[in-house]
């Protein structure tokens, strides 16, 4: 299995990316596999909270998995994406789904961390978006970031691509993180928080969960509705996103 899931105590269920030989990025399987869990979860009333995390120390998730082939259709106007699945609001799960992250988590996960209601690293954590060294464009994941911070960091995460990093502190200065814990400690520190939520009506809390949503789904909708036209304008061909990719530079400031 792809994807393990743990029954924590008292409502919370631990959900871990295990893929830790590919930094846990996600394969058509693991796609599959989330999607599936989260209808799942949906349906499964003696789980009222998720948290969410990926397995060993080196990375949360790093994305599409470079070796997932995805045949696209012809229509300029098409778009498959298989991680436009993999979040809980897509399987419209209102339970608060925490996530954890320790080590790298860049591209593709950012469409896990934009469906979180909240995130918790460690001071190892750190965020990058590869896309634009690679001749992509960063449509869905900069929409999920532009959501979650201010738009100008947004922007220079996205933008510096692979030369930079963004730091645990400054993703917890900027409000994309709220807590902070030593290395190692995401999991056990999001655990605390799920089981408080956990411990309140069921009702209240998904309510609440709705409620925020709500705030910013018609900003929210409007990019997602653009950003396969984006794509499909602004990408590169296959075989020079994988030359780019081959000749990458693997020195990157940490900010």
């Amino acid at each position: 299995m792809t994807v393990r899931t743990q029954a924590a105590g008292d409502g919370v269920t631990l959900v871990t990316l295990d893929r830790p030989e590919r930094h846990n990025a996600i394969d058509l399987a693991t796609a599959a596999r989330l999607s599936a869990l989260w209808r799942d979860l949906r349906r499964d009333d003696s789980v009222r909270v998720v948290v969410l995390t990926g397995a060993g120390d080196r990375a949360f998730c790093t994305g599409l998995d470079r070796a997932a082939r995805v045949p696209q259709p012809a229509s300029p106007y098409s778009l498959d994406d298989p991680l436009l699945t993999v979040g809980p609001k897509a399987a419209d799960l209102w339970k608060p789904v925490v996530a954890a992250v320790g080590g790298m988590a860049c591209g593709g996960a950012f469409y896990l961390l934009g469906e979180a209601e909240f995130i918790v690293a460690s001071e190892n954590a750190t965020f990058f978006d590869p896309h634009t060294s690679y001749g992509m464009v960063s449509a869905y994941e900069s929409l999920f970031m532009a959501q979650r911070m201010p738009v100008g960091e947004a922007a220079r995460l996205a933008l510096m691509g692979t030369a930079e990093r963004l730091s645990a502190r400054r993703a917890y200065e900027i409000g994309l993180v709220s807590e902070l814990t030593p290395p190692g400690g995401a999991v056990t520190a999001a655990l605390r928080a799920a089981a408080v939520i956990a411990s309140y009506p069921t009702e209240a809390v998904q309510g609440t969960v709705r409620a925020v949503w709500a705030a910013k789904e018609a900003a929210r909708e409007r990019a997602l509705a653009l950003a396969p036209h984006l794509i499909s304008l602004g990408n590169l061909p296959p075989d020079r996103q994988a030359g780019l990719f081959a000749a990458r530079d693997r020195e990157y400031r940490l900010r």
